[in-house]
């Protein structure tokens, strides 16, 4: 299978993906005896659970600081010393030092709710394709509501992929209020492009959440986490129908790759050029939590990255 290559905006350059278990990956998509687990075992939420569970055992600390080194993160941003978590999965959802992650004081902008490797289409009714050319997920099936899809089908779209690596925390992504979150219940398959060149549709019928967030600038947003292979929970930490600045935590994945899916309604934002040009390719952005990704569309001119 090809490498996974994506474009660092902060190195101005394309990367290879370092990937986290990827042996046990390109195994279980990319052979027989892997796709017969696959179906019958890892794509369910018990082994995700169990799978959750054991990071959670006190002996996983001795993996922490060989991962801190093997993936080159920097532990000075994390709000507590490597030596006080008590498991790899309170490692894996730590929280950040606000400096760490500051968030774009634009008054216009929108930003990333998530450390990740993005991908956006400016508008969902002529989209050709997430990571390949044609393949693109059900609206309806992502969002549950046939009438909701309508609503957003000459909408835009981001999708946030983060890797195990990553900061595991998920932000609101403009000011406003949040309503409830639903839950709509599906399998857990792995949300790493080596899965999703095979079947982009996991991401529409993955485990996920769904909120939606009443914005000034940006109208009703949708935004959403995308369960995946071994996450134990998503937790979600904001409070239903409380004012939220842009760039607030709305919650955390537990251990396991996972996604975030944000949706604006037709007309209401211009992405940045560096996301806009990557995404044609079909190549993902690698961008931070709370930095610049886009405008509201009657401020535009401001989205010039």
């Amino acid at each position: 299978m090809d490498e996974i290559v994506y474009y660092d905006r902060y190195r101005d350059e394309t990367c290879v993906e370092k990937i986290y278990g990827e042996k046990a990956l390109r195994w279980t998509y990319g052979t027989l005896g892997g796709r017969v687990s696959l179906n019958a075992l890892v794509k369910r939420a018990a082994f995700s659970r169990w799978y959750g569970w054991k990071m959670d055992r006190p002996s996983t600390r001795q993996k922490i600081v060989p991962f801190i080194k093997n993936y080159e993160l920097d532990a000075t941003e994390f709000v507590r010393d490597v030596e006080d978590f008590e498991n790899f999965n309170e490692f894996f959802f730590r929280e950040l030092k606000p400096e760490a992650r500051p968030i774009d004081s634009d008054a216009s902008s929108i930003v990333f709710p998530a450390d990740g490797r993005h991908l956006c289409v400016p508008d969902l009714s002529r989209c050709e394709g997430l990571f390949v050319k044609g393949e693109m997920f059900d609206l309806a099936t992502l969002v549950g509501d046939t009438q909701l899809a309508e609503q957003y089908a000459e909408g835009s779209l981001l999708l946030s992929r983060l890797c195990p690596v990553d900061y595991h925390r998920f932000h609101f992504p403009a000011a406003g209020v949040p309503g409830a979150t639903r839950l709509i219940n599906g399998p857990l398959y792995s949300v790493n492009p080596i899965a999703l060149r095979q079947n982009i549709q996991i991401l529409a019928t993955n485990k996920r959440c769904l909120t939606e967030l009443e914005t000034e600038s940006f109208g009703k947003v949708i935004v959403m986490e995308i369960g995946a292979t071994c996450v134990g929970s998503i937790c979600q930490t904001y409070r239903e129908g409380a004012f939220v600045e842009k760039g607030d935590e709305k919650g955390y994945f537990r251990f396991g790759g996972s996604s975030t899916i944000t949706i604006f309604e037709p007309g209401r934002i211009k992405f940045d050029t560096d996301l806009v040009e990557n995404s044609q390719q079909h190549r993902e952005l690698y961008a931070r939590v709370g930095d610049h990704m886009g405008a509201s569309i009657n401020r535009a001119d401001t989205a010039s990255k």
